[in-house]
């Protein structure tokens, strides 16, 4: 279905039935990436406050035929938030932050889509509650987006991705109707589970306007840990035996490699780090608990045994929150390295756990054919196979001298994740960067749903257009 570019009298048009303020020219900050990959060719940047402006917007491109945008924090690494052209319309759904409700009985959050993840945090301790998602751009990032992405971060292992944190979600679908579905139920089999298709969709089925969130206890005791271990294997193994040990308690277990730690030596050499010599592998492990758990000796204790079975050579356990922060300081600045260093390809690859050490052992070897002189920095949540592999120039070198190179890179990664049983998007959704990468390596009876969905659901094709699915 062909697209209609919008124009000076559709932004007019759209102004004049919008309240003063909403429909605006779109600032240089929105047409761009974190990676600066694409550019964007919106007309116009849209920025309604509640779900009925939300739902006036979508008719009226509905009516011309106009691609919709949506947008929330801006932080996604795959393009699904930029639209090169045809001119579409950007939707921020920033505005769009009403006073959250927080329920502890119900142990729920009802919040607006373009809440910010750190406030939700903030609002939810007041509250003596948790809500476990967590990421390094949770200063930035909105809640709206990060169910659009099916975000996961650092503690999936023990609570799951954002679809395992939500248990409702209001949205505005391609024809301009609302879908009202803020209920605070953790089971309602009425059908069709829209709140889950929504979820991960990207805004390619519709623009998710608000949700209900699950809370969780806020752990009384927490223990945190960095650990040098030998390599992935005993990684690994590492990681088996403190699921033994602490059970459920057991809520981030993050793999760093050396690479990482030698790039924030180079371009961020003011984050201590609690290793000298650096370690070639280390790991970050954290676990909470009620209280009376006596969380500290337990964690002590397992990590004696695992010293004693070869599984560590050395461990340092956080005191204090102010220690606990610094070593999360560490693995959550990983990323902002990367960024100043400029990688010539990065990746977001899921595989089962048990194969994470063969794809290690065999990623290296395969780029490095390609180019003797790249440096991989491999890190992630080795807990639930999430690793993010990132493929970069020699120490001097610019990714730009590469860029020939990066499909080849890409399709290498991507290939040996699809060989070992895995996923070539585990946190960060396709948006546009892995749409030819999706039909590559996709089911093709799931890619056929999923178009199928789409036509159903959205006919012409106006919700975020080119992203996850070909336009």
């Amino acid at each position: 279905m062909t697209l209609t570019s919008a124009t000076p009298d559709h932004v007019a048009a759209l102004a004049a039935c919008l309240p003063d303020g909403t429909v605006g020219p779109v600032p240089e900050s929105y047409r761009t990436e974190p990676r600066a990959r694409w550019e964007g060719a919106s007309a116009a940047l849209l920025k309604p406050r509640t779900t009925d402006e939300v739902a006036r917007i979508v008719r009226f491109a509905a009516e011309h035929r106009i691609g919709l945008v949506p947008y929330a924090g801006g932080t996604g690494l795959v393009g699904g938030q930029i639209a090169p052209g045809p001119a579409t319309l950007l939707v921020s759904v920033e505005r769009m932050t009403a006073p959250a409700e927080v329920d502890p009985l119900d142990n729920t959050a009802t919040v607006g889509a373009g809440t910010i993840l750190s406030d939700i945090h903030a609002m939810t301790e007041v509250q003596d509650r948790l809500f476990p998602l967590s990421l390094a751009s949770q200063g930035s990032a909105r809640i709206g987006g990060l169910l659009a992405t099916n975000a996961g971060g650092v503690a999936v292992l023990r609570y799951g991705n954002a679809r395992d944190l939500c248990l409702g979600v209001e949205a505005v679908l391609p024809d301009g109707s609302i879908l009202h579905g803020l209920k605070r139920l953790r089971k309602d089999n009425t059908g069709y589970d829209l709140r889950n298709l929504l979820i991960g969709s990207e805004g390619s089925l519709g623009i998710i306007t608000a949700a209900v969130l699950r809370l969780f206890p806020r752990p009384r005791e927490t223990g945190t840990a960095m650990v040098v271990t030998e390599s992935p294997d005993t990684a690994l193994r590492l990681l088996a035996h403190m699921r033994d040990a602490l059970g459920e308690a057991l809520s981030a277990f993050e793999l760093i490699h050396g690479q990482g730690l030698a790039f924030l030596d180079e371009v961020l050499p003011d984050t201590p780090q609690p290793f000298s010599p650096r370690p070639e592998w280390a790991v970050l492990i954290e676990a909470g608990a009620g209280a009376g758990a006596e969380l500290t000796a337990r964690l002590e204790a397992s990590l004696v045994e695992a010293f004693e079975a070869g599984l560590i050579a050395d461990a340092v356990i956080a005191q204090n929150k102010a220690q606990a922060q610094a070593f999360w300081a560490v693995r959550e600045t990983i990323p902002e390295a990367n960024r100043l260093i400029g990688s010539v390809a990065s990746h977001d690859i899921s595989v089962p756990v048990s194969a994470i050490p063969e794809f290690i052992a065999r990623g290296g070897p395969a780029l490095r054919s390609i180019d003797p002189r790249f440096r991989i920095n491999c890190f992630g949540h080795l807990g639930d196979g999430n690793l993010h592999y990132n493929v970069f120039p020699p120490q001097g070198g610019r990714r730009k001298d590469h860029e020939s190179q990066r499909a080849e890179v890409s399709g290498t990664v991507h290939a040996l994740a699809a060989e070992l049983g895995g996923s070539i998007s585990a946190e960060h959704g396709i948006g546009r960067l892995k749409v030819a990468d999706l039909e590559r390596f996709g089911d093709p009876a799931k890619l056929a749903a999923m178009r199928a969905v789409k036509s159903a659901l959205d006919p012409l094709g106006i919700m975020n257009p080119g992203a996850v699915l070909r336009a």
